[in-house]
């Protein structure tokens, strides 16, 4: 990836970038699955789990627990997930410092699109919460794509949508993705997105085959300015 290439689009994390959602994300999944026994570290699930959609974090449980689920169990506990999340999130989230200035200074100079592997309805009342609604010119989710990150499949969608929504001849190349888990940087990364990384849910060295890694929002704001 040639790093000093255009940036033509940046193209957004949801959860650990925008909001500070995954703690949120580890209380419904243990809420949902306490009584089928299941018991995970916030430890093991941010080494293990964090990337992941909600198909592929249940699967991955519950293999893991020596148990295989069926299609019509595997959509009740997503179901129940979004259900619990939702429940969790109606009087607001924690967002991170420099995300709405942030945000509003890349659409003013980009498009700017989102790429998360949570539901839609996860992440729908949470940008209206915010105010970010009408700002991301495309949305990418769960629903989208059939592997979650992190296969690329989310990210290439997410570049191709873009370059049909703003008429322009946009590549993978082209763009700039916001991310802060292994997995995810593997995604974007994977289909030949650049990556810029921030360490909100790992530490740098855990985060550092982005092709930057900052400590703050901030920093990529200032970051982003001088391109």
């Amino acid at each position: 990836m040639n790093e000093v290439s255009p940036i033509q689009a940046v193209i957004f994390d949801f959860d650990g970038v925008i909001a500070d959602t995954e703690p949120l994300h580890y209380a419904a999944f243990c809420k949902v699955t306490a009584p089928d026994g299941l018991d995970c570290s916030w430890e093991e699930y941010v080494r293990d789990y964090i990337g992941y959609d909600d198909r592929d974090l249940f699967r991955a449980a519950y293999r893991k627990s020596g148990r295989a689920l069926d299609e019509t169990e595997l959509r009740r506990l997503v179901q129940t997930k979004a259900t619990t999340f939702n429940a969790l999130t109606a009087d607001g989230v924690a967002t991170y410092a420099g995300i709405p200035d942030l945000v509003h200074k890349a659409a003013d100079r980009y498009p700017v699109g989102l790429c998360s592997g949570a539901l839609r309805s996860d992440i729908d009342p949470i940008l209206a919460q915010l105010n970010l609604t009408k700002v991301f010119q495309v949305v990418v989710t769960a629903e989208d794509v059939p592997e979650s990150k992190p296969d690329p499949a989310c990210y290439r969608l997410t570049v191709r949508r873009l370059a049909e929504r703003t008429g322009q001849s946009l590549t993978p190349a082209d763009c700039l993705a916001i991310e802060d888990t292994p997995g995810g940087i593997r995604s974007a990364k994977g289909a030949g997105v650049r990556v810029w990384a921030v360490t909100h849910t790992h530490e740098a060295s855990d985060i550092d085959h982005a092709d930057r890694v900052f400590d703050s929002l901030h920093e990529v704001r200032h970051a982003l300015d001088e391109q």
